[in-house]
């Protein structure tokens, strides 16, 4: 509803709206919000708009000196690869949920990948060195200084693909065991801390995102993406790392409606 006249709080929308066509769709609900004045959690059309596209992503994190891995934007697979080592991981530079990730051992390979992400997606390809190591999320509640819940760590076992695919978030055959919390050294964890909260800030988030990282086999971390609305659904990551962290579900989505409300009008849901 319309905010109160004489300025009262007078409600507030918990937005998981994925928007249904067009570019930049997560951005559209948020942009109507904005525009009829109703409070709403989560990222503005800025923060979904710079966060959904992966390349001003990766780019805004390496001006803050965040690590992320080397990468180009390709459109045919036959521009140079410059400095790039293989293997390297293919995907859309605009889409979600793992869609398109394909794993690219040699130089011959990469052609017919990005013509796929094109053709498929009508889209630019993201082609980006893959991490060997581990994989890490990262859940980020609040602003300002966000609180950062405990990493949650994909257990890829004795698996030959070592990547996060659209299968393993999806297919109960295929899903991948996890670790929370994962199990690390105080020193990384608190590099693990900095790096994800520095992407939040520099990518405009808002309330509460997720940052997906790899760690390499030195020890080494690199930030792949952020996610600026991650599904808090029964068995996602976030809701896991919440729950380790002391939350229920219920404590959770009042803790985000909460926060987005001090934002807002400067204190708590009464």
């Amino acid at each position: 509803m319309p905010p109160d006249p004489q300025g009262r709080p007078s409600g507030i929308v918990f937005n998981k709206a994925e928007g249904i066509q067009g570019g930049y769709r997560y951005t559209h609900v948020p942009a109507m919000l904005e525009m009829a004045g109703v409070p709403y959690t989560g990222c503005s059309p800025l923060g979904f708009g710079l966060t959904h596209d992966k390349v001003i992503t990766k780019r805004l994190i390496r001006e803050c000196g965040v690590p992320t891995p080397n990468f180009r934007v390709m459109r045919r697979g036959t521009e140079s690869t410059g400095d790039l080592r293989f293997p390297v991981v293919v995907k859309p530079r605009v889409e979600e949920s793992s869609l398109g990730l394909q794993l690219v051992h040699e130089p011959a390979q990469l052609r017919h990948a990005v013509e796929v992400i094109v053709t498929q997606y009508a889209q630019d390809a993201l082609v980006e060195e893959y991490i060997d190591g581990r994989e890490i999320a990262v859940a980020l509640l609040g602003n300002g200084e966000p609180e950062v819940l405990p990493p949650v760590e994909f257990d890829f076992g004795d698996r030959e693909t070592r990547l996060v695919t659209w299968e393993a978030k999806y297919v109960a055959a295929a899903k991948l065991p996890r670790i929370c919390p994962a199990q690390i050294g105080s020193s990384l964890a608190s590099v693990l801390r900095d790096i994800s909260v520095a992407t939040f800030c520099a990518c405009q988030c808002r309330d509460y995102a997720r940052v997906d990282l790899r760690i390499d086999r030195s020890g080494q971390p690199f930030v792949l993406e952020i996610n600026s609305m991650p599904s808090i659904g029964m068995r996602s990551s976030y809701v896991l790392a919440a729950m380790t962290a002391g939350h229920s579900f219920s404590s959770l989505v009042n803790r985000i409606l909460d926060v987005a409300h001090t934002r807002y009008f400067g204190i708590g849901i009464p």
